[in-house]
């Protein structure tokens, strides 16, 4: 099965981006493929260098994560409207166009928005 989780929350001050990334990491160990696309403010979670207080969730870590059996993608006008530059982001995460979200879309089996 194939499932496209949508994050459109920034990584800290709501949940959402948690609980989207756990998602996907509990549908990884199910063998399904799994696909996140970052958009809005979720883009910042895909950061390199980010340090949080002990016992705190870290986005590039949960992130890093699904790049190790899945895709995570970036919305690039909202990497470029924040700053962020394709350097800046965890290896494996990639800068990416809503086109892809389209053909992502139609691909996934489910779709779920965070």
């Amino acid at each position: 099965m194939q499932t496209l989780i949508i994050i459109n929350d920034p990584p800290y001050g709501t949940e959402r981006l948690y609980n989207g990334l756990r998602m996907a990491h509990a549908l990884m160990k199910r063998e399904g493929e799994v696909t996140v696309f970052l958009m809005g403010d979720a883009v910042s979670g895909a950061k390199a260098g980010q340090k949080t207080p002990d016992g705190f969730y870290n986005a590039e870590r949960m992130i890093k994560r699904v790049t190790t059996k899945g895709s995570v993608l970036l919305c690039g006008t909202c990497m470029d409207a924040r700053g962020i530059t394709d350097e800046e982001v965890v290896k494996g995460a990639e800068r990416s166009t809503m086109d892809a979200l389209a053909e992502a879309t139609e691909r996934a089996d489910k779709v779920l928005v965070f």
